[in-house]
């Protein structure tokens, strides 16, 4: 994956990432690269430094410069995950412990959620325990 900083036509600088120069030029043809600022679709790359280091910030975060239909489909996803977990109980780090509980008639059953790491995610999947990973907008101001 290449990064660019990329600059729209009215002057509003954000970052892209794509597979290669091509697939930037194809989507920038197809206005797919959209401004999150103002939506314009005229973007052009900017000057940038080159990227040394490989490893992440702490607190970096990657971004994705969406279209008004990817906006769309990201607000549909929120609402989804924010149905899923009204309608579940947070059972925090018993995540897996609660799971296999459920799973073997233990407990009740009921919808969980909670925090997993992924090997323990894998060992539930490996279990035959149905299991999947939830995006955390927590800390999203939309």
């Amino acid at each position: 994956m290449i990064r660019f900083s990329l600059v729209c036509d009215n002057g509003h600088d954000f970052e892209g990432w794509f597979a290669s120069n091509a697939d930037f030029d194809g989507q920038v043809e197809r206005a797919l690269v959209q401004c999150p600022d103002c939506g314009s679709p005229h973007v052009t790359k900017s000057l940038m430094a080159p990227a040394i280091s490989t490893v992440a910030k702490a607190g970096e975060k990657t971004t994705l410069a969406m279209s008004p239909q990817q906006k769309e489909a990201m607000s549909k996803l929120k609402e989804l995950v924010r149905t899923l977990k009204d309608n579940s109980e947070d059972v925090g780090e018993r995540f897996p412990e609660e799971a296999r509980k459920i799973h073997y008639g233990e407990t009740e059953a009921r919808g969980i959620f909670g925090r997993a790491s992924g090997e323990e995610a894998r060992a539930l999947i490996d279990e035959g325990i149905s299991v999947a990973p939830l995006p955390d907008f927590s800390d999203d101001a939309n």
